[in-house]
């Protein structure tokens, strides 16, 4: 868990969150190391804590206890402007459900991070039509999502993500709401983005979509298990 090469790892996280009866337990002593360009999948039931994991790593939650580093660094209790600043420079997110904005094409939607970033407006239009034409959307560029299948927005929620280049991508249940066909669509778009380097965690309780993972992790009982 010390290896100076993991782009992310994790040291006995722990987070609970209190009820009447007293706080309650769902992440208990969590170790994880992702290496740069690996594809990791983490499994597990329903109200295992696989999304408060997710949001930990990204920085929308903070633990209880233990370490989070990115590249080496402690980034687990950032104040919140650096840790904004870190979720639109060095992480993607994608969710089950793609939560794009209605009142915006496919293409303004992917160019929204662009803004908070500060990136040259020439090259942000260049890199999100690169994306769009990449994922098949380039003749729905100017469609809105209402115009769109659920896969074709969940496509859109990929080039999005990836739009300000991140060094690691989170995928939060991304085939949950798609049907086979898209799912795997994205599966294989996924697939080729981590052919090109790019560094993947996804928490899903789908085994069609853990099973495109290069390594495989179990939640249960607060704690990480690797699978064969």
């Amino acid at each position: 868990m010390n290896d100076s090469n993991n782009l992310l790892e994790l040291s006995a996280v722990a987070r609970s969150y209190p009820e009447p009866a007293g706080r309650i337990p769902v992440l208990t002593s969590i170790d994880l190391a992702v290496n740069p360009g690996e594809w990791v999948a983490v499994t597990g039931p329903s109200g295992s804590g696989k999304t408060t994991l997710l949001n930990l790593i990204a920085l929308l939650d903070t633990p209880d206890s233990g370490s989070i580093k990115l590249d080496g660094r402690e980034i687990a209790r950032l104040p919140e402007n650096q840790a904004a600043e870190l979720r639109s420079l060095q992480l993607g997110m994608i969710f089950q459900l793609h939560h794009l904005l209605p009142q915006c094409s496919a293409l303004e939607n992917v160019l929204l991070p662009t803004v908070p970033a500060k990136i040259d407006s020439e090259t942000a239009m260049e890199r999100a039509r690169s994306l769009l034409c990449r994922i098949g959307l380039e003749s729905r560029m100017n469609h809105f999502p209402g115009q769109l299948s659920g896969g074709e927005c969940q496509r859109v929620a990929v080039a999005r993500a990836l739009i300000n280049s991140p060094r690691l991508l989170l995928a939060d249940e991304p085939t949950g709401a798609l049907d086979l066909h898209a799912t795997d669509a994205l599966l294989e778009l996924l697939a080729g983005f981590h052919r090109d380097g790019m560094t993947i965690l996804m928490v899903t309780h789908s085994e069609r979509a853990a099973a495109a993972a290069q390594r495989r992790y179990v939640l249960s009982d607060g704690k990480l298990a690797q699978t064969l």
